[in-house]
């Protein structure tokens, strides 16, 4: 099959980008490609066999029908108005046509200098390309809507951050890149036709059941709060923080985006910080549900001139309780219920200030409930916790509420281990790849990628131990 490419956004969004190329990297070469994506996108593996150079993996070249471009946004920065932002080190190379008729974007990170890079570089470096091809494909097999990795580029150009670093560009896949920023950037140049052609736009391609609805803007807004709020819902079930929910970093499809200074949950800390830049906590792990409606609110504004401030609030109000519904399903899931009992809710909280008092590992405590027998007492979590007391008395509860539903316990393990993940994308997993690829070897990138597509199997090994004494004591930041 040949790979064939279209440029919708070229050509139906005029003075939204601005066109160039990649500027490539010194003697880069491939290091890792996405095999399974790409024997989804029929993509030749040819393409990655790359003799000399890294190809269009590393901006050298285009495939037929590519357009490269840089989009233009703004946005609220950890919440401030921040201004004009845009595509600082990215470049839209083009959207693959699918066979159904929908498309997938193309889009380099660590490009090169655009006219949105301010005063940076336009350049990633090795650590972070690393760190978000893990996250995007740990969170896909996780379930939770993502951006995917395609594949990662390295080279001999060094690129300055606190120290100086490799340089590196990954090839980021997603339905689109649409974000709130756009939306914001002509709303604040009081140019609100463009926020409505972004709007039509939207429509047109990924929600095209409402393109003949008198009412389209109204439901298209309403399943952005709802796409929205279900995305957080799942963050907060396996543990994930974001770190930078910044209004330019909200996908308009709901998926996440932008990894940066992420972090799952180690020991249960739900103040947790992961982003060392973020001094008030804005972006912790418990204001995440908080954050995601106030950036609603901020898409809900650019929207005004065409929508009613009603209509608008009455969506907006929606956005709590899919949130929390989402929030309840996924966790009576974890715990292993089947029915909704009005002392779920206090049961799970009993149970978090437990593990928020002891510190417990967040993916491990989940995943040994998985071996509960109802009619048993014993338990492997008992040894996790130090106050046994206190366990045994929560214990004793959740046995009880078990057994009023009255399911076979195997049928219940079985369902409680497709929830409860053995392997997540730890911070130390990522930095011990990280330090193996800067010195030139890719086995350990290699292996962890393959480790994170089966996220729910049991293993032995130190993918599921709770982290080292250094890997606690990781710091992370936007450059990360």
């Amino acid at each position: 099959m040949t790979l064939s490419f279209t440029a919708r956004w070229r050509d139906e969004l005029p003075a939204t980008y601005t066109a160039l190329s990649p500027t490539p990297l010194s003697n880069a070469r491939v290091i890792w490609h996405n095999d399974v994506l790409a024997q989804q996108l029929d993509i030749p593996a040819t393409l990655f066999d790359v003799e000399s150079g890294a190809g269009v993996w590393g901006g050298e070249s285009l495939l037929p029908g590519m357009s490269p471009l840089a989009q233009v946004y703004s946005g609220h920065q950890f919440g401030v108005w921040a201004g004009q932002l845009g595509d600082g080190r990215g470049i839209l190379l083009g959207e693959q046509l699918l066979p159904d008729g929908t498309t997938l974007d193309w889009h380099l990170k660590g490009a090169g200098l655009t006219p949105y890079s301010r005063m940076g570089d336009g350049r990633a470096v090795l650590r972070s390309t690393i760190r978000e091809s893990l996250a995007s494909e740990a969170m896909h097999y996780l379930r939770i809507p993502t951006t995917r990795a395609l594949s990662i580029v390295t080279s001999d150009s060094p690129v300055y951050r606190e120290t100086p670093e490799t340089g590196a560009m990954l090839m980021r896949l997603a339905q689109s890149h649409m974000r709130f920023g756009h939306f914001e950037h002509f709303y604040y140049r009081r140019e609100p036709e463009k926020v409505r052609q972004l709007a039509d736009f939207a429509i047109r391609h990924y929600w095209p059941h409402l393109q003949d609805e008198e009412d389209k803007y109204t439901l298209w807004f309403r399943d952005v709060v709802s796409r929205t709020a279900t995305l957080i819902a799942d963050w907060q079930t396996v543990g994930f923080a974001h770190g930078v929910m910044n209004t330019d970093n909200m996908s308009i499809l709901g998926l996440t985006i932008d990894y940066g200074p992420f972090g799952f949950l180690d020991d249960y800390q739900p103040g947790l910080i992961c982003n060392h830049s973020d001094h008030q906590g804005r972006y912790s792990f418990d204001n995440q549900p908080a954050v995601g409606l106030w950036n609603l609110q901020r898409l809900a504004q650019t929207l005004s001139p065409f929508m009613s401030v009603e209509t608008l609030n009455d969506a907006l109000d929606g956005y709590q309780l899919t949130l929390l519904t989402r929030y309840g399903q996924r966790m009576r899931q974890k715990l292993g219920f089947f029915s909704e009992q009005k002392d779920d809710n206090a049961l799970l909280n009993a149970l978090f200030s437990l593990m928020a008092r002891e510190g417990s590992d967040y993916t491990r405590t989940f995943r040994m409930l998985s071996q509960t027998e109802q009619q048993s007492a014993a338990s492997p979590l008992r040894d996790e916790f130090v106050d046994r007391a206190a366990f045994d008395e929560w214990f004793t509860q959740y046995r009880a509420r078990l057994q009023r539903e009255q399911v076979d316990d195997a049928l219940r393990q079985q369902h409680m281990q497709r929830a409860n993940p053995a392997v997540v994308l730890r911070n130390w997993l990522a930095q011990r790849a990280i330090e193996d690829a800067e010195r030139g070897d890719t086995r350990e990138l290699h292996r962890l990628h393959q480790v994170l597509r089966t996220p729910f199997a049991d293993r032995d090994d130190d993918y599921v131990s709770r982290p080292p004494d250094w890997g606690k004591r990781l710091e992370v930041s936007c450059s990360s």
